[in-house]
């Protein structure tokens, strides 16, 4: 197993527990979450900018090109 950072952008949510859901989704295509925060909100995009540590097998590692970055 394999730590990796990542930064991810997830919709705005109607409330906290789907925004919340959304985030745990987005973030378990990439691997296991270890912990995640919310860093910033765009308020005109309507998006929320989360950076996150997950867990990935060697053999399903995201390249650094492929990784979203706000």
């Amino acid at each position: 197993m394999v730590t990796q950072f990542l930064t991810v952008e997830v919709a705005l949510q109607s409330s906290p527990a789907l925004l919340q859901q959304a985030i745990l989704a987005e973030l378990k295509k990439c691997g296991e979450p270890l912990r995640w925060a919310i860093v910033a909100v765009n308020g005109d995009r309507q998006m929320a900018i989360i950076e996150a540590v997950v867990t990935v097998s060697q053999e399903f590692l995201v390249p650094e090109a492929a990784i979203r970055t706000a």
